[in-house]
């Protein structure tokens, strides 16, 4: 039976262009979770967009003389770019600097307020002494109070997990500048993050053997110190708090985090209304049936397992204070938070100030973007964190995308069309043909079931095993020295280009540009698996500002499907470029290693 499945991927931060190791996180997990699940035949939403507020873009702006709107612009761009290039089939990618995203956050804030779960409080604010802004939190580091850890961030420690206030680290210093912030009185207002406690502790407990361990662990552990946390900021670059006696002050704004990961629900809500239909986004967000699954790297865990559950139960009246659903009503908490760990390279945290990353544009300028695909599918940092070499991207590229499943539709096809122009028919089948057959069709069952529980690397796994058995079988029955016997050889080939179509098939999620090759070559007519545009829109007539959207309803489809014989065959072409080993030593001379 079809389900509803939200896919929500974490917002890039738009204020510089993304690399390599980001959309290892939330990127190519997420896209490759969405096309398995519309092969399967579920109606999946998966959205996103450039996250647009904060003092980081602020801060930025400054360095390059131009304003924060003038840089959240150019950036949105290069990001949209960027992921359209990697193949991510976002039904909605777009903004939080749109009229529709602050409208929908302050009526979340508004629900929030009017339940009892947002209160007003004078705390001490960290301004830089030299420019007279708020730093945000996440831009003072210093050493943490309780474990003593020195790198610990104003709002968390990532050594002990525990949430801080800047005001408590040791010895804090602004990121921006080294500079010692001073702290002053100011009022703002604070999520109760304690009045859900119970709820919370309810919710993550019933997700035991669901999430991956290193999630539910890392939000189980912070549920014992939960304290209020401050969701606005002396800024004026932001959504503006919707109060009488807030909303014209030009300096407060709603906490960039807090408007963030409401950009799902506005997302979905201007999908709909872009749709044609304004009240579809309820079947992803109100339909009990309904699964949502959100997609980040692990430094975003507090944000998506405890607080935004915390927002959306209290919105929909659900907590220590109960209530009543604001004026959206109720709201669907997610289903699951898939996190990755943390993507190295060559054994290097990512830096771009010491020039230590590769970014999504450049690698995508030299390499295929279904290479970087599968490298982050067998090679990421789904369960521990990974560190990308380059002479691992190659050795996986030319061994196993090049020698492996490259040279097995290569043969397979290029035989076939040269020997008889089409499919050939099968005639009686040995042992060994409907061994491999039977494996081959074997393999939809297991691999589906992993990737319906985001366990990419054992997924691709299985369905790269298939193809190497597909190889062993060829060069074990050499059907090229079989020109005397037509019928045997195509009894062969035949075998041969089913387990193709079915690789093919099994290989879409995480291979999507290269299996619509395959399926022109084995005389596929029409789309197989639909691929992202970018479309300039607008809002009421306002400046133009691009998206990600597209039409992923394709051929594709989770089964198996037998091939027609007498179906004309197109002359094969290479699916990935070989590449020369010296490319370890040109990219690493480009790093300065």
């Amino acid at each position: 039976m079809s389900q509803h499945i939200l896919t929500a991927v974490a917002w890039p931060y738009a204020n510089g262009p993304r690399h390599i190791g980001h959309v290892s996180g939330f990127g190519v997990p997420s896209d490759v979770f969405s096309r398995y699940q519309r092969m399967a035949g579920n109606k999946v939403l998966m959205v996103s967009g450039t996250d647009e507020h904060g003092t980081p873009i602020q801060v930025q702006a400054d360095k390059e003389g131009v304003s924060a709107r003038e840089l959240a612009d150019r950036y949105n761009r290069v990001i949209a770019e960027d992921l359209t290039g990697l193949g991510l089939s976002y039904d909605l990618f777009t903004r939080t600097t749109t009229k529709n995203h602050y409208a929908v956050t302050q009526q979340i804030f508004k629900g929030l307020y009017d339940n009892g779960y947002i209160f007003p409080k004078t705390t001490m604010g960290a301004i830089s002494p030299s420019t007279g802004r708020t730093l945000p939190d996440r831009y003072i580091e210093g050493t943490c109070p309780i474990c003593g850890y020195d790198g610990a961030r104003g709002d968390q420690c990532d050594n002990c997990g525990n949430q801080l206030d800047p005001i408590q680290l040791v010895n804090p210093k602004s990121r921006i500048n080294g500079e010692t912030p001073v702290f002053v009185e100011t009022e703002h207002f604070m999520l109760d993050l304690p009045a859900f406690a119970d709820v919370l502790g309810s919710y993550l407990q019933s997700k035991q053997g669901e999430w991956r361990p290193n999630v539910l662990k890392f939000a189980l552990n912070l549920l014992g110190d939960l304290q209020p946390r401050a969701i606005s900021r002396d800024l004026d670059w932001g959504v503006p708090i919707p109060l009488d006696g807030w909303r014209d002050q030009s300096n407060k704004r709603l906490y960039v985090w807090f408007d963030a990961v409401i950009g799902y629900l506005s997302a979905s809500i201007e999908w709909a209304r872009r749709s044609g239909d304004p009240d579809a986004w309820r079947q992803w967000w109100q339909n009990p049936d309904a699964r949502g699954y959100y997609f980040m790297g692990k430094d975003n865990i507090v944000f998506h397992a405890e607080i935004w559950p915390a927002m959306l139960f209290g919105y929909s009246g659900i907590g220590a204070r109960d209530g009543s659903p604001g004026s959206l009503g109720a709201l669907n908490v997610p289903s699951e938070v898939v996190s990755s760990e943390f993507l190295t390279m060559e054994g290097k945290k990512f830096s771009s100030s010491r020039q230590v990353v590769i970014y999504v544009r450049d690698f995508l300028a030299r390499y295929d973007a279904d290479a970087l695909r599968y490298y982050i599918a067998v090679a990421g940092p789904e369960n521990q964190d990974t560190d990308f070499t380059w002479q691992e991207f190659v050795n996986r590229n030319n061994g196993e995308l090049v020698a492996a499943w490259g040279n097995l539709v290569n043969r397979s096809i290029s035989m076939a069309a040269k020997n008889f122009g089409a499919v050939p028919e099968a005639g009686d089948l040995t042992d060994a043909d409907r061994a491999l057959l039977e494996r081959s069709r074997g393999a939809f069952a297991p691999v589906g079931a992993e990737l319906n529980r985001s366990r990419f690397k054992n997924a691709i796994t299985e369905a790269f095993d298939v193809v190497r058995e597909a190889n062993k079988y060829l060069a074990e029955q050499e059907p090229w020295k079989l020109k005397d016997d037509p019928e045997r050889q195509k009894s062969i080939l035949h075998v041969a280009l089913q387990v193709v179509d079915d690789a093919k098939t099994m290989l879409t999620p995480f291979l999507p540009g290269s299996s619509n090759k395959v399926h022109a070559m084995l005389g596929g007519e029409g789309v197989w698996s639909g691929m992202p545009e970018m479309r300039e829109v607008d809002e009421d007539g306002g400046t133009p500002y691009p998206v990600i959207t597209g039409d992923y309803d394709g051929a594709a489809r989770w089964e198996h499907q037998p091939i027609k014989p007498g179906t004309p065959l197109a002359p094969p072409v290479p699916l990935f470029k070989k590449l020369d080993p010296k490319v370890v030593d040109e990219e690493l001379s480009r790093l300065g290693q």
